[in-house]
């Protein structure tokens, strides 16, 4: 089955991550459906589009058509029929997903593509009441802010038609998106159970005074994180291992062992004082700078690190 190309997205939920979406879908030409319940969220989008122009990418349209090819609607239901595609950014909560993928699953047509940012919530567990094409329905989570940072999830339920998932991943490509096909529904997804990962242990390295927060920080941005960004842990380790993955797990299983085993013993608990410790100690350090300052040098390096990864420069 082919699909529709799509030409006209419909964006529900205007936050940080609807918002971005929509600054993204904008640049590369396509016209919006925007939508979103709460009080001045019109022009708190307009705000974030304009703000937000200078750091997107290869953007194919002028500012001018950015900014006025979008609409913004209190009810999107009337514009249902005109869509190829919409991304959801609403609540994380199962029972809110479950009315909405219900209500868009009997209101659009059999080929529009649903595709939800959530971060967490598998598409199983929310298309359970719908009844007209769940096929067409699956994740296509982020990594904030989208406009930016290429990766998206691609995270279809075992119902999730070949067709759809195909026709999201090439959509996202073309984009400028790197995605990933989830292959098993698994909570909280790949990108986010790593970061969960990483942060439990330095929550716990910080909360527990083997390092400060701020050098935390600067071991993952100095060391792993420069690494990481070029080649992920894998690819690291094999090159690590001087081109072969089993000298690494061969050389480094007996310390991995001892090292795992300290961590287990010292994992973070998030309903103890733990979090209140670590809490004073990361404000001790994120009171001292300015944080906007570090959000826009975060973007603007990131632009250019992501612009050389493109062009194969590093």
């Amino acid at each position: 089955m082919t699909l529709p190309t799509i030409r006209t997205v419909g964006v529900i939920g205007t936050g940080v991550i609807g918002s971005s979406w929509t600054a993204l879908f904008l640049a590369r030409g396509l016209k919006v459906i925007v939508t979103d319940p709460a009080p001045g969220a019109d022009g708190k989008l307009r705000d974030y589009l304009l703000n937000h122009w200078p750091t997107i990418p290869n953007a194919k349209v002028t500012q001018d058509e950015y900014l006025n090819n979008f609409r913004f609607v209190k009810a999107i239901d009337t514009y249902l029929g005109d869509l190829d595609l919409i991304q959801e950014n609403g609540p994380e909560r199962l029972d809110f997903k479950r009315r909405l993928f219900a209500h868009l699953d009997a209101n659009t047509p059999e080929h529009v593509l649903i595709a939800s940012s959530s971060s967490g919530l598998p598409s199983s567990e929310f298309v359970t009441e719908c009844e007209k094409n769940p096929a067409r329905i699956l994740v296509g989570h982020p990594f904030n802010p989208p406009h930016l940072v290429p990766l998206v999830e691609v995270v279809p339920h075992q119902g999730t038609g070949d067709a759809y998932v195909t026709a999201a991943i090439e959509f996202y490509r073309s984009l400028g998106k790197d995605p990933v096909l989830v292959k098993k529904e698994t909570p909280g997804f790949i990108a986010n159970r790593l970061q969960a990962a990483v942060c439990a242990e330095a929550y716990s390295l910080v909360s527990r005074g083997v390092v400060s927060a701020e050098d935390l920080d600067k071991t993952v941005t100095s060391g792993l994180g420069l690494r990481w960004a070029l080649t992920g842990p894998i690819m690291t380790n094999t090159l690590g291992g001087g081109g072969n993955f089993n000298h690494v797990m061969d050389h480094l299983g007996p310390a991995l062992k001892t090292w795992l085993y300290d961590m287990r013993r010292h994992e973070f608990d998030v309903d103890s004082q733990d979090v209140d410790v670590l809490k004073q100690k990361v404000n001790e350090w994120t009171s001292r700078v300015n944080l906007k300052e570090i959000e826009e040098s975060r973007d603007k390096l990131l632009v250019g690190l992501i612009k050389s990864k493109t062009e194969g420069s590093i």
